[in-house]
Protein backbone atom coordinates (compact mmCIF):
# COMPACT_ATOMS: atom_id res chain seq x y z
CA UNK A 1 0.00 0.00 0.00
CA UNK A 2 0.88 3.40 -0.76
CA UNK A 3 1.03 6.57 1.75
CA UNK A 4 -2.38 7.12 0.73
CA UNK A 5 -3.58 3.79 0.86
CA UNK A 6 -3.63 3.13 -2.91
CA UNK A 7 -2.66 -0.47 -4.27
CA UNK A 8 -0.03 0.02 -6.87
CA UNK A 9 -2.37 -0.16 -10.80
CA UNK A 10 -4.70 2.67 -8.37
CA UNK A 11 -5.03 6.00 -10.06
CA UNK A 12 -5.35 9.32 -7.48
CA UNK A 13 -9.48 10.20 -6.77
CA UNK A 14 -10.40 12.07 -9.87
CA UNK A 15 -12.90 14.70 -10.33
CA UNK A 16 -13.97 17.71 -12.71
CA UNK A 17 -15.84 20.23 -12.66
CA UNK A 18 -16.56 21.84 -16.00
CA UNK A 19 -17.21 25.93 -16.48
CA UNK A 20 -15.16 26.82 -13.93
CA UNK A 21 -14.38 30.01 -15.86
CA UNK A 22 -17.86 31.05 -17.18
CA UNK A 23 -16.36 33.82 -19.24
CA UNK A 24 -14.06 31.35 -21.08
CA UNK A 25 -15.12 29.67 -24.28
CA UNK A 26 -14.99 26.08 -22.09
CA UNK A 27 -12.99 25.63 -19.15
CA UNK A 28 -12.29 22.49 -17.05
CA UNK A 29 -11.29 22.38 -13.30
CA UNK A 30 -9.06 18.29 -12.86
CA UNK A 31 -8.38 17.35 -9.81
CA UNK A 32 -6.35 14.21 -9.50
CA UNK A 33 -5.26 13.91 -5.84
CA UNK A 34 -4.35 16.97 -4.90
CA UNK A 35 -3.19 18.00 -8.42
CA UNK A 36 -5.15 20.85 -9.51
CA UNK A 37 -5.12 22.29 -12.82
CA UNK A 38 -7.98 25.08 -14.80
CA UNK A 39 -7.71 23.99 -18.47
CA UNK A 40 -9.18 27.29 -20.27
CA UNK A 41 -9.73 27.61 -23.78
CA UNK A 42 -10.15 30.60 -26.20
CA UNK A 43 -11.25 30.71 -29.53
CA UNK A 44 -10.35 33.21 -31.57
CA UNK A 45 -11.21 33.35 -35.51
CA UNK A 46 -7.77 33.66 -37.00
CA UNK A 47 -4.71 31.34 -37.73
CA UNK A 48 -1.19 31.34 -37.01
CA UNK A 49 -0.03 33.23 -40.30
CA UNK A 50 2.22 29.99 -41.96
CA UNK A 51 -1.51 28.73 -41.61
CA UNK A 52 -3.86 31.71 -43.81
CA UNK A 53 -5.32 30.74 -46.48
CA UNK A 54 -5.20 27.00 -46.08
CA UNK A 55 -8.50 26.36 -44.50
CA UNK A 56 -7.52 24.46 -41.63
CA UNK A 57 -7.42 25.26 -37.99
CA UNK A 58 -5.25 24.94 -35.04
CA UNK A 59 -4.64 23.90 -31.40
CA UNK A 60 -1.99 25.45 -28.89
CA UNK A 61 -1.37 25.38 -25.34
CA UNK A 62 0.26 27.05 -22.79
CA UNK A 63 1.18 26.32 -19.23
CA UNK A 64 1.87 27.47 -16.23
CA UNK A 65 1.76 26.96 -12.31
CA UNK A 66 0.95 29.68 -9.71
CA UNK A 67 3.36 31.02 -7.62
CA UNK A 68 2.56 28.88 -4.31
CA UNK A 69 1.25 26.07 -6.40
CA UNK A 70 4.59 23.89 -4.68
CA UNK A 71 5.93 23.94 -1.48
CA UNK A 72 8.52 26.73 -1.53
CA UNK A 73 7.01 29.74 -3.71
CA UNK A 74 8.07 30.08 -7.00
CA UNK A 75 8.44 33.68 -9.48
CA UNK A 76 5.69 33.96 -11.30
CA UNK A 77 7.19 33.08 -14.98
CA UNK A 78 6.02 36.82 -16.20
CA UNK A 79 8.41 38.07 -14.27
CA UNK A 80 10.95 35.45 -14.31
CA UNK A 81 10.76 34.42 -18.08
CA UNK A 82 9.47 31.04 -18.62
CA UNK A 83 11.60 27.67 -18.10
CA UNK A 84 12.58 25.55 -20.43
CA UNK A 85 10.28 23.04 -18.59
CA UNK A 86 7.63 25.13 -19.13
CA UNK A 87 7.84 25.50 -22.80
CA UNK A 88 8.51 21.65 -23.16
CA UNK A 89 5.35 20.49 -21.39
CA UNK A 90 3.18 23.27 -23.34
CA UNK A 91 4.00 21.86 -26.45
CA UNK A 92 3.50 17.97 -25.65
CA UNK A 93 0.09 19.76 -24.18
CA UNK A 94 -0.37 21.28 -28.08
CA UNK A 95 1.10 18.18 -29.71
CA UNK A 96 -1.60 15.89 -27.90
CA UNK A 97 -4.38 18.03 -28.32
CA UNK A 98 -3.82 18.61 -32.04
CA UNK A 99 -4.59 14.61 -31.99
CA UNK A 100 -8.15 14.70 -31.47
CA UNK A 101 -9.34 16.03 -34.47
CA UNK A 102 -8.86 16.75 -38.14
CA UNK A 103 -8.29 20.18 -37.93
CA UNK A 104 -9.37 20.98 -41.27
CA UNK A 105 -12.78 19.96 -39.60
CA UNK A 106 -12.62 23.38 -37.26
CA UNK A 107 -12.33 26.55 -39.83
CA UNK A 108 -9.45 28.60 -39.87
CA UNK A 109 -9.95 29.59 -36.04
CA UNK A 110 -7.42 28.89 -33.15
CA UNK A 111 -8.34 27.10 -29.82
CA UNK A 112 -5.76 28.58 -27.34
CA UNK A 113 -5.77 26.22 -24.46
CA UNK A 114 -4.17 27.70 -20.51
CA UNK A 115 -3.54 25.23 -18.39
CA UNK A 116 -2.74 26.80 -15.16
CA UNK A 117 -1.59 24.49 -12.02
CA UNK A 118 -3.29 25.66 -8.79
CA UNK A 119 -1.52 23.09 -6.42
CA UNK A 120 1.10 20.66 -7.79
CA UNK A 121 1.81 17.03 -6.30
CA UNK A 122 2.90 15.36 -9.34
CA UNK A 123 1.31 14.19 -12.67
CA UNK A 124 1.12 18.08 -13.69
CA UNK A 125 1.26 17.69 -17.45
CA UNK A 126 -1.12 14.54 -17.58
CA UNK A 127 -3.33 16.19 -15.28
CA UNK A 128 -3.51 18.88 -17.94
CA UNK A 129 -3.75 17.00 -20.80
CA UNK A 130 -6.51 15.02 -19.61
CA UNK A 131 -8.18 18.29 -18.72
CA UNK A 132 -7.47 20.32 -21.88
CA UNK A 133 -8.93 17.22 -23.81
CA UNK A 134 -12.20 17.93 -22.24
CA UNK A 135 -12.01 21.47 -22.53
CA UNK A 136 -11.57 21.60 -25.85
CA UNK A 137 -14.10 19.03 -26.58
CA UNK A 138 -16.55 21.05 -25.04
CA UNK A 139 -15.18 24.46 -26.64
CA UNK A 140 -15.84 22.70 -29.92
CA UNK A 141 -19.54 21.59 -29.17
CA UNK A 142 -20.07 25.58 -28.38
CA UNK A 143 -18.98 26.38 -32.23
CA UNK A 144 -22.09 24.21 -32.91
CA UNK A 145 -24.43 25.18 -30.41
CA UNK A 146 -23.08 28.66 -31.73
CA UNK A 147 -23.79 28.17 -35.22
CA UNK A 148 -19.99 28.87 -36.39
CA UNK A 149 -19.83 24.83 -37.12
CA UNK A 150 -22.85 23.07 -39.14
CA UNK A 151 -21.88 19.99 -37.32
CA UNK A 152 -19.58 18.50 -34.29
CA UNK A 153 -16.47 17.11 -35.69
CA UNK A 154 -15.28 13.68 -35.33
CA UNK A 155 -13.06 13.83 -32.04
CA UNK A 156 -10.81 11.18 -30.78
CA UNK A 157 -10.74 11.39 -26.75
CA UNK A 158 -7.02 11.56 -25.52
CA UNK A 159 -6.14 11.30 -22.11
CA UNK A 160 -2.52 10.79 -20.09
CA UNK A 161 -1.67 9.26 -17.04
CA UNK A 162 2.10 8.76 -15.35
CA UNK A 163 3.83 5.49 -14.67
CA UNK A 164 6.98 4.84 -12.16
CA UNK A 165 8.95 2.37 -10.89
CA UNK A 166 9.77 3.08 -6.76
CA UNK A 167 11.06 1.01 -4.61
CA UNK A 168 11.11 -1.64 -7.53
CA UNK A 169 7.50 -1.83 -7.56
CA UNK A 170 5.86 -0.42 -10.80
CA UNK A 171 3.55 2.22 -9.74
CA UNK A 172 0.32 4.22 -11.91
CA UNK A 173 0.04 7.86 -11.11
CA UNK A 174 2.58 9.07 -8.99
CA UNK A 175 2.43 11.58 -6.73
CA UNK A 176 5.21 14.14 -6.17
CA UNK A 177 6.70 11.51 -2.83
CA UNK A 178 6.93 8.74 -4.98
CA UNK A 179 8.01 11.07 -8.38
CA UNK A 180 11.11 12.52 -6.36
CA UNK A 181 12.29 8.74 -5.72
CA UNK A 182 11.38 6.83 -8.54
CA UNK A 183 14.20 4.88 -10.55
CA UNK A 184 12.08 4.94 -13.85
CA UNK A 185 9.90 7.42 -14.41
CA UNK A 186 7.41 7.95 -17.36
CA UNK A 187 4.22 9.76 -19.11
CA UNK A 188 1.99 8.44 -21.31
CA UNK A 189 -0.57 10.06 -23.84
CA UNK A 190 -3.04 7.84 -25.09
CA UNK A 191 -6.15 8.06 -27.66
CA UNK A 192 -9.03 6.58 -26.86
CA UNK A 193 -8.98 4.24 -29.23
CA UNK A 194 -5.85 2.88 -27.63
CA UNK A 195 -3.01 3.92 -29.57
CA UNK A 196 -0.17 5.94 -28.18
CA UNK A 197 0.33 9.65 -28.91
CA UNK A 198 3.35 10.07 -27.10
CA UNK A 199 5.78 8.78 -23.86
CA UNK A 200 8.59 10.18 -22.05
CA UNK A 201 10.19 7.47 -20.24
CA UNK A 202 13.57 8.24 -18.16
CA UNK A 203 15.77 6.18 -16.10
CA UNK A 204 16.64 7.86 -12.62
CA UNK A 205 19.03 5.15 -11.02
CA UNK A 206 19.91 3.25 -14.39
CA UNK A 207 18.93 1.84 -17.61
CA UNK A 208 15.93 -0.33 -17.56
CA UNK A 209 14.65 -3.24 -19.42
CA UNK A 210 11.69 -4.00 -21.84
CA UNK A 211 9.59 -6.10 -19.31
CA UNK A 212 9.88 -2.99 -17.11
CA UNK A 213 8.83 -0.72 -19.77
CA UNK A 214 5.59 -2.88 -20.58
CA UNK A 215 5.03 -3.24 -17.32
CA UNK A 216 4.37 0.22 -17.00
CA UNK A 217 3.05 0.94 -20.25
CA UNK A 218 0.08 -1.67 -19.53
CA UNK A 219 -0.20 0.31 -16.45
CA UNK A 220 -0.42 3.54 -18.17
CA UNK A 221 -3.23 1.81 -19.98
CA UNK A 222 -5.43 0.58 -17.83
CA UNK A 223 -5.48 3.76 -15.83
CA UNK A 224 -6.22 5.87 -19.14
CA UNK A 225 -9.11 3.58 -19.86
CA UNK A 226 -10.17 4.75 -16.34
CA UNK A 227 -9.76 8.45 -17.05
CA UNK A 228 -11.84 7.69 -20.74
CA UNK A 229 -15.18 7.45 -18.26
CA UNK A 230 -14.73 11.02 -17.71
CA UNK A 231 -15.70 12.02 -21.24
Amino acid sequence: MRSDNRTSDSLRPVSVERDFQPQTDASILIRMGNTHVICAVSIEESVPPFLKDSGQGWITAEYGMLPCATSSRSRRESVAGRSGRTYEIQRLIGRSLRMMVDLKTIGERTLRVDCDVLNADGGTRTASITGAALAVRNALGSLVIGGKLAKMPEILPVAAVSAGIVGGVPMLDLDYAEDSRAGVDANFVMAGDGRWIEIQSTAEDGPFSNEVFLALSELARKGVQELFDLW
